[in-house]
């Protein structure tokens, strides 16, 4: 079997934003334990930022860009180091692996990282997956590991895929403000995932939270992969993960599955407004692969570029699709609602093709 398994940073971290080597060291032991039961392991770790603020004694987590990427640099090295050294207690060679957005949009760059993984394991090493904080432009912003993992997870064609974290797993409301909140154990793969909410709030140490989780849980739902997410402390939590034991809240496989491009598209692009459209446009949308013309656009809200995502709204004002434009938002503007024979030259004909178009469950 084939594990994709994602700790976050309050899991491997002291207050302090330290590393916990004790904690390393407990997910390398679970980690030797599945490749001597002959599972595939791929580590994707939060943690480097936090590790950074540490060393260089920092009261606080930063907020602006630069000094973040330069901290994930300072802590990054860190991170793999305590890695190397408890994974080669039990013989294992970790490989730090640095990926971005890019390389899960960019179809060359999606295929050579894979790949390149997939060399990985079969030379026996433990790939050890952070985001390339140092040098990305966009993924301090919007970008966090619970949505990286399921993007690996998609990309190395895993059989599930482990969340770890200092929760539980899912609850039926936040336990630390409600006494009365239970543990969600089983999302079935036809229950309406996006359905399931729950706000950012962590421990503040990291970029995600139970959110980004969900996010990944349903990323990874519709990739065919069944999802958990569970306590990082717990005993024994990756095996029971393995073996189906219900150690947190699990989400099952999804029968309908999506191409990497699209699961980014849905799931993990940042979106960067909303296109209206009519009726009409939003049954030829849901009952058909079709794209999207300007004469079913009623409206655009929002400021956005030719290649970034969107959402798609009906008149109800649900939004039912998110797409990757191919015309900006004052260029749509000025063409919504025209028919393509009524065009200038020069303009697309198409705003989002159906190849860049995600119809979201209902």
């Amino acid at each position: 079997m084939r594990v994709v398994a994602k700790i976050g940073t309050a899991s491997i971290t002291d207050v302090e934003g330290v590393i916990d080597r004790g904690a390393i060291a407990k997910l390398s032991d679970e980690v030797a334990a599945l490749r001597a039961a002959g599972h595939e392991v791929i580590v994707v770790s939060s943690g480097a930022v936090a590790a950074g603020v540490a060393a260089v004694g920092l009261a606080s987590r930063p907020t602006d860009m630069v000094t973040l990427q330069a901290l994930s640099a300072a802590g990054q090295s860190r991170l793999v180091e305590a890695y190397n050294v408890e994974l080669a207690r039990h013989g294992l060679v970790g490989a730090q692996v640095l990926v971005d957005p890019h390389d899960f949009v960019d179809r060359r760059q999606y295929l050579h990282a894979r790949r390149t993984v997939e060399r990985l394991l079969e030379l026996g090493f433990v790939p050890v997956v952070n985001e390339n904080d140092a040098i990305a432009n966009d993924e301090l912003r919007y970008g966090d590991n619970d949505r990286l993992a399921a993007l690996v997870a998609h990309s190395l064609t895993a059989d599930v895929l482990v969340l770890l974290t200092d929760m539980d797993g899912v609850f039926t409301a936040d336990p630390r403000r409600d006494s009365a909140a239970s543990l969600v154990p089983l999302v079935r793969a036809d229950d309406p995932l996006l359905a399931i909410s729950a706000d950012d709030g962590g421990s503040g140490r990291g970029s995600g939270g139970m959110a980004s989780k969900l996010t990944a849980a349903r990323l990874a739902s519709w990739s065919g992969i069944r999802s958990v997410i569970a306590r990082a402390s717990r005993p024994g939590v990756l095996a029971g993960a393995v073996s189906a034991e219900l150690v947190g809240t699990t989400f099952e496989a999804h029968d309908r599955t999506l191409p990497a491009r699209k699961l980014w598209i849905a799931f993990a692009a940042e979106v960067m407004g909303t296109i209206e459209v009519d009726e009409g446009a939003e049954r030829a949308l849901i009952d058909r692969p079709s794209s999207l013309l300007p004469t079913g656009v009623v409206g655009v809200g929002g400021s956005f570029d030719a290649g970034d995502t969107v959402e798609v709204a009906g008149p109800s004002g649900r939004s039912f699709a998110r797409g990757m434009v191919s015309i900006d938002s004052v260029g749509l503007a000025g063409v919504a609602g025209r028919h393509t024979r009524d065009l200038p030259n020069g303009v697309v004909h198409e705003v989002i093709h159906r190849d860049d178009l995600v119809v979201l469950p209902a």
